[in-house]
């Protein structure tokens, strides 16, 4: 496993540039992997009712169908989350993007229930892989002053997607261009066509230079950084500095075995599990709990039909982008304790006051979306903010197994019951039993920002290095 010594100063020569063309590169490449997961998730909520049509399908079967695309999703950020520590991450964030595409593609030519499971859960396979190499990816190539707000901004375009979702199917299911039948299998297709697209674009994005230290590929990595200061400098017409950050000692290797992954999460850093298990957990079952079943809610108790859905998402969509757009830099500001344990705890309790409105029956389908548009505002900064925690405070050789073992244990805790548990209380038709579910991920926000607050990592402007020291340095 070990072999040469290595003194390298890669981190802070990648820290210290100034933000450039290439850096809007690495974050379109890389971050509209989210844009490609809240369409998705956004065509499958919306198109609930349709689906219960198109293929025989019952509410409670909608939410299982989600379902299967988070146990998909959770499958896959464990495996291809181990693949990416030891085989790179652009390799890996490659081969997640194909999977991706290929089951999107058979998604459109479901049948049945079964089928439309099975897709969704290949589909969810390749999007949960992707969570872990991209998360790497970016954190080691953004620089460390701005990389909190850089991480959500590149989170909350998930919501990008969501918003095109919602568009689509305003514009497909508008009833003059094609039936419904067709209409929800084209929304499909075009997810395969945008797909395309980002495999051309991340052509172009290198591998994460501190990867390649670590595994012994000392003079791949220093070109990779040599031609990016290259690059920066001549993009920006600025002189780079020099790097003030002490030299790196590092022990190369050529992978990490499980057991050290174990020794490094539930050892020293322990407690920063716990942090990153109860921060992904709860916004997993905040969000699935809500946003999977969005449109049954406004067809069950506001009489929207189905085919209209889309007009209310698409707001709410927005409100999840312009959240960390406007407040994102605050977590590199103001600091990530104070900002994190604000957003949850604001979160919780502003749909706990919701819940209590709905119960009341004073909400209607448009101001029942202007509530969950101002919650959700705060709460996509909050949620993106877990990825940002999870992705920075373990050490870079367990840093994709961490992503996808936090991402995994938190959604099937939080994310792959909440869906088919909230299908089934929509089932029910009763708003008390539905505002319970909504109490129960309020309180579960509360519980991660006490959480924080208690032994959150203040992580700002730090390298990635300091956060946690790679266990292979000396």
């Amino acid at each position: 496993m070990g072999g040469e010594t290595v003194h390298t100063c890669i981190p802070a020569r990648l820290d210290r540039l100034p933000w450039s063309r290439w850096h809007w590169l690495i974050v379109i490449g890389l971050g509209i992997t989210w844009v490609l997961d809240g369409l998705e998730v956004t065509l499958a909520g919306t198109i609930g009712g349709v689906l219960k049509d198109a293929l025989r399908m019952t509410d409670a079967q909608v939410g299982q169908s989600a379902t299967f695309y988070l146990a998909g999703a959770v499958i896959g950020a464990l495996f291809f989350g181990w693949a990416t520590d030891r085989l790179g991450r652009k390799k890996l964030f490659t081969i997640t993007l194909l999977v991706y595409l290929i089951a999107t593609g058979a998604t459109a030519l479901s049948w049945n229930f079964e089928s439309y499971s099975v897709f969704r859960f290949l589909t969810g396979l390749g999007i949960g892989g992707e969570y872990a190499a991209i998360n790497s990816a970016i954190d080691e190539l953004i620089p460390a002053r701005i990389r909190g707000r850089i991480d959500l901004i590149i989170n909350s375009t998930y919501w990008l997607g969501a918003a095109l979702g919602a568009g689509m199917t305003v514009v497909l299911f508008n009833g003059t261009l094609m039936s419904p039948n067709l209409a929800w299998r084209f929304a499909f297709a075009l997810g395969v066509v945008l797909g395309a697209f980002i495999l051309f674009l991340r052509h172009f994005v290198p591998e994460s230079p501190r990867w390649l230290v670590i595994h012994g590929k000392n003079d791949a990595a220093e070109k990779i950084v040599g031609d990016v200061e290259e690059i920066v400098a001549k993009q920006t017409g600025e002189r780079l500095p020099m790097p003030t950050e002490e030299v790196v000692e590092i022990h190369t290797r050529t992978h990490t075995p499980l057991s050290e992954v174990w020794g490094a999460m539930m050892g020293e850093n322990r407690s920063r599990s716990l942090l990153g298990l109860t921060l992904m957990a709860a916004q997993a079952f905040f969000y699935n709990a809500i946003f999977f079943t969005y449109a049954l809610v406004l067809e069950k108790f506001y009489n929207v039909p189905p085919t209209k859905a889309g007009y209310y998402i698409f707001p709410f969509a927005l409100g999840n982008v312009l959240g960390p757009v406007l407040i994102g830099h605050l977590f590199d500001t103001v600091g990530r304790k104070k900002m994190i344990s604000l957003t949850y705890a604001l979160s919780g309790i502003l749909l706990a006051i919701t819940g209590w409105l709905f119960v009341q029956g004073v909400l209607t389908a448009v101001t029942q979306t202007m509530c969950w548009t101002v919650i959700f505002f705060v709460a996509s900064s909050a949620a993106s903010a877990a990825y940002l925690t999870v992705s920075e405070i373990f050490p870079l050789e367990v840093r994709a197994m961490a992503i996808s073992i936090f991402y995994a244990i938190g959604t099937l805790i939080g994310g792959v019951a909440a869906p088919a548990l909230f299908g089934a209380l929509i089932e029910t038709g009763s708003r008390g039993n539905l505002a319970w579910g909504y109490l129960s991920a309020a309180v579960f926000m509360i519980v991660a920002a006490a959480t924080e607050m208690k032994i959150g990592v203040a992580a700002e402007g730090q390298s990635l290095e300091k956060i946690s020291r790679p266990l292979s340095a000396r």
